[in-house]
C-alpha cells in the first residue's frame, strides 16, 4: 500500500497549480513528510497527467532485450520519450535513462 493515495496527491498538485503555495507550504499544509514528494508529484503530473500520480501495484522487471527495443524505438524518432513511457509503463522511465546514458 502506498503512503499517499491518488486523491491526496491530486489535491496537492491542484493546490500548487491554483497558486496556493510552493512545495514547502503545501507539504506542511497537507502533512506530507518531504517537500520533495510534492515536487515529484508536480513533475509526474506535468509529464503524465493523472497517470503520473498513480502508484503501480506490481513492479515489473524487463529483459535487456525489451529495454533495448524501447530505446531503439525512441532513437528512431517515431515516438517521444513521454509517449514511450506511457505506452510501455512509467516504470521503464529509469531504464530508458540508463540505456541512453550508458
Amino acid at each position: 500500500m502506498t503512503k499517499y493515495d491518488f486523491e491526496l496527491k491530486k489535491k496537492v498538485v491542484m493546490a500548487y497549480f491554483n497558486g496556493e503555495g510552493g512545495k514547502y507550504v503545501l507539504a506542511k499544509k497537507y502533512g506530507i513528510t518531504s517537500p520533495c514528494n510534492v515536487l515529484k508529484w508536480i513533475n509526474n503530473f506535468k509529464k503524465f497527467g493523472d497517470q503520473g500520480l498513480i502508484h503501480p501495484e506490481n513492479k515489473k522487471t524487463y529483459s535487456f532485450e525489451k529495454k533495448l527495443s524501447v530505446v531503439e524505438l525512441y532513437l528512431s524518432g517515431k515516438f517521444s520519450y513521454q509517449e514511450l513511457a506511457l505506452q510501455e509503463g512509467r516504470n521503464m522511465e529509469l531504464h530508458y535513462a540508463y540505456l541512453l546514458h550508458n
